[in-house]
């Protein structure tokens, strides 16, 4: 069993950030930190055990954010000097979005020393709450910063949709002050950045698809390699939803003369094992096509209806005449994120978003 998240912050973490704080402010209450920060950790998951560390930094720290800001500040390792980095600085991004926002850009600037060691996304979304325009003009001053970390927070931080942390609903609704930021992160030279900007895209796409669809029709043409899988991996919701402007955005048009067949090896499948499949495609037609293949399992709800979930399967160019055939296995076991229930399941292929071929199949439970 892999270590439960919640020990990620302990007491010998607690000791450790005592220990950093005590060593550049002289008057700060080491042991009533400790104490304060450790009075019932055991029992608390994680998010609490952060949350009990960060009120303890609030009873310990000076009042006055400007002398507490110093205080971490010169906290953080620096020159080769140990100090407050990794999941410490969870509660102090905890502390700083509390307090934060009411010296802006005294705070705003903590979270960009602080991000090199820790990600500062959760704590920098209080302040785009607080005044967007302010914010997001900052932030955008840091997508050409020398730290990758900075720009990374750029677009991690302003993501919509950012999981584990409060939604920007603002963004959400309307995401376009944060696209200049994004486009000026696409040919960042770490894969890291990319990624994040790829996410981000992705978020943004789940509520505004013809938006993000467009955008990367207009970044695509000329692209370096880097770009482009940074742009399909942008459009991944798009694509297994058979978003037509994303999937012709990557040569996927809909494919004429087409034929699909589809085999169910097992037509019941007790739950724990998996079901078994092949797909034929050939293209009867007289050009080549590029074929985007996946295939979606329409889940039995609780209340019996059918609920698809989309997973990838494979990318392949049929000459005219040709066939490919695939062999799959899908597991139906036990999974955090799906409950599942008995009853007639269905499969369905997809050819580039359309719906080709699909076969019922039947779910028990052991």
């Amino acid at each position: 069993m892999p270590e439960p998240l919640k020990n990620l912050l302990h007491e010998a973490l607690v000791a450790g950030m005592a220990d950093h704080l005590a060593a550049n402010a002289p008057l700060f209450d080491r042991s009533r930190f400790v104490a304060l920060a450790t009075d019932g950790l055991g029992a608390l998951e994680l998010m609490e055990r952060s949350a009990l560390i960060r009120d303890a930094l609030f009873a310990t720290l000076p009042d006055d954010f400007t002398d507490a800001a110093a205080i971490l500040k010169a906290s953080l390792p620096a020159d080769g000097k140990p100090g407050l980095s990794g999941w410490m600085l969870l509660p102090v991004n905890q502390f700083i979005a509390a307090r934060g926002p009411d010296h802006f850009d005294l705070g705003i600037d903590l979270l960009k020393a602080l991000t090199p060691h820790f990600t500062a996304e959760y704590g920098i979304r209080p302040f785009i709450h607080r005044d967007q325009q302010r914010a997001l003009a900052i932030i955008s001053s840091w997508t050409g910063d020398r730290d990758r970390h900075v720009r990374r927070l750029a677009s991690e931080g302003t993501r919509p949709r950012l999981p584990w942390a409060v939604r920007l609903p603002r963004l959400v609704k309307d995401p376009a002050p944060i696209l200049p930021i994004l486009t000026a992160l696409l040919d960042d030279p770490e894969d890291y950045v990319r990624r994040s900007v790829a996410n981000s895209l992705n978020d943004i796409a789940k509520d505004h698809p013809d938006l993000v669809a467009a955008f990367i029709a207009g970044h695509i043409e000329g692209a370096s390699a880097e770009r482009r899988r940074l742009l399909k991996h942008a459009s991944r919701t798009l694509l297994k939803n058979g978003h037509a402007q994303a999937l012709a955005n990557f040569g996927f048009a809909a494919a004429a003369a087409l034929t699909c067949e589809l085999r169910l090896l097992n037509g019941e499948v007790v739950f724990g094992e998996g079901l078994d499949f092949e797909i034929r495609v050939t293209n009867a037609g007289e050009t080549a096509h590029s074929l985007m293949i996946d295939y979606a399992i329409h889940h039995v709800k609780a209340d019996g209806s059918l609920s698809p979930k989309v997973f990838k399967c494979k990318t392949v160019t049929l000459a005219p005449g040709q066939s490919h055939a695939i062999e799959r296995r899908h597991a139906m076991r036990p999974i955090t994120t799906r409950r599942y229930y008995p009853g007639e399941h269905r499969i369905a292929i997809l050819i580039n978003g359309a719906e080709t071929a699909s076969e019922s199949f039947v779910l028990t439970m052991p």
